[in-house]
């Protein structure tokens, strides 16, 4: 692999970071795709859960090409690792998806943290702001709508609770 001429400021560390979290943000699309195809099950049925998660699994991606376009931007190069079977492709009702949705979504804040962390301690506030301004910010917003929903699917228990939930709150 030949280095190029127009690296300029950016650490070995920074680049490893992100391309750790171009994986985390993979494996959550991953996830999110057996949430998908688990709701849109013909004996499950929650049509607008199953387009939720659809959704939520293109963002994640979303955010890995984001991740390794601006890696490539900094001159970086990308690794991908092995992506692990989801974590979970089973679900006892809409509230133990959205707590489980909830889990990772504040899993993947944490990485995006610890990467903003590494971008402050090797002087790199391009990195650092790239991070806040893309991933931070939104991320804060996901961390709160699976908070909401966790919430309200407690609240309208299993059954036509969820029947609802699923015709009324998602479809929005």
């Amino acid at each position: 692999m030949s280095s190029s001429r127009a690296r300029q400021s950016f650490a070995t560390e920074c680049e490893n970071a992100i391309n750790k979290q171009i994986n985390v943000e993979l494996q959550a699309a991953y996830d999110y795709m057996a949430f998908f195809t688990y709701f849109d099950r013909d004996d499950v049925s929650f049509p607008k859960a199953a387009e939720f998660f659809r959704k939520a699994s293109h963002e994640e991606r979303e955010h890995a090409e984001k991740l390794a376009k601006y890696q490539n931007k900094r001159v970086g190069r990308v690794q991908y690792s092995d992506i692990n079977g989801p974590t979970k492709t089973e679900f006892s009702s809409l509230e133990d998806a959205m707590n489980t949705a909830l889990g990772m979504e504040k899993a993947v804040s944490k990485s995006l943290l610890e990467l903003h962390e590494v971008a402050s301690k090797n002087n790199d506030p391009a990195l650092a702001d790239f991070i806040e301004s893309e991933f931070l910010h939104e991320q804060e917003d996901a961390i709160k709508q699976f908070a909401d929903y966790l919430t309200e699917t407690q609240r309208v228990g299993k059954g036509l609770g969820e029947y609802l939930f699923d015709k009324l709150t998602l479809n929005e």
